[in-house]
């Protein structure tokens, strides 16, 4: 057997894999209990601190790095470290406005995250839906429609136009947590790959 076709033979299953899609379940009434039970005992958990890797696209430009998210109540900081493209900052804030830093020309203040990085960077991240979503949890902005996994927990969540896909879950954390979260409005994504969260 040549060496190229013992490669193929050995990727062949690892490509089906990767095609196969996720499974999904729709929701049903203990489904949405158990999700409703997640989303109790995590309602009042606002003192947090992730770390992980961001990818932001508007289908034409983007940028990714690693990022590190502290949420104190309504006080947050979002730090992205993406030397290569130039886009390393330092965004800040709570209800009385956001302070974004690190890009030029200079510091850019605002009534709110998501204006200040369409302004400066271009870049669409619902910073709202997305303090809920991390958590894997509804959003109070509006209705949301909910599908399973496999795992009976969330897989893909509809909300405000955005189709949020759970790629991987922590089932170590109590309740379990995201891991990897991948947000889409075409033409804008955005990916979230979780490597830590800690709770104060």
């Amino acid at each position: 057997m040549s060496r190229r076709l013992r490669v193929l033979v050995v990727l062949l299953p690892l490509l089906l894999v990767a095609c196969v899609p996720a499974v999904r379940i729709k929701s049903d009434a203990s489904l949405n209990k158990a999700q409703l039970a997640r989303e109790q005992a995590l309602a009042h958990a606002d003192h947090w601190v992730l770390q992980g890797r961001l990818g932001v696209s508007d289908g034409k430009d983007g940028g990714s790095g690693s990022f590190s998210w502290t949420q104190d109540g309504d006080q947050y900081e979002f730090v992205l470290r993406a030397p290569i493209t130039g886009k390393s900052f330092r965004l800040s804030g709570g209800a009385s406005g956001a302070l974004l830093e690190g890009l030029k020309p200079g510091p850019l203040r605002g009534p709110d995250a998501e204006g200040l990085m369409r302004k400066a960077l271009g870049w669409e991240v619902p910073l709202g839906d997305l303090r809920a979503w991390v958590l894997g949890l509804r959003a109070d902005s509006g209705p949301a429609e909910l599908s399973y996994g496999e795992n009976r927990l969330p897989s893909l969540l509809q909300q405000d136009g955005w189709t949020v896909d759970y790629r991987e879950w922590d089932t170590g954390q109590r309740p379990p947590l995201p891991k990897k979260v991948y947000a889409e409005r075409l033409p804008y994504k955005v990916r979230l790959s979780i490597d830590s969260w800690q709770f104060q």
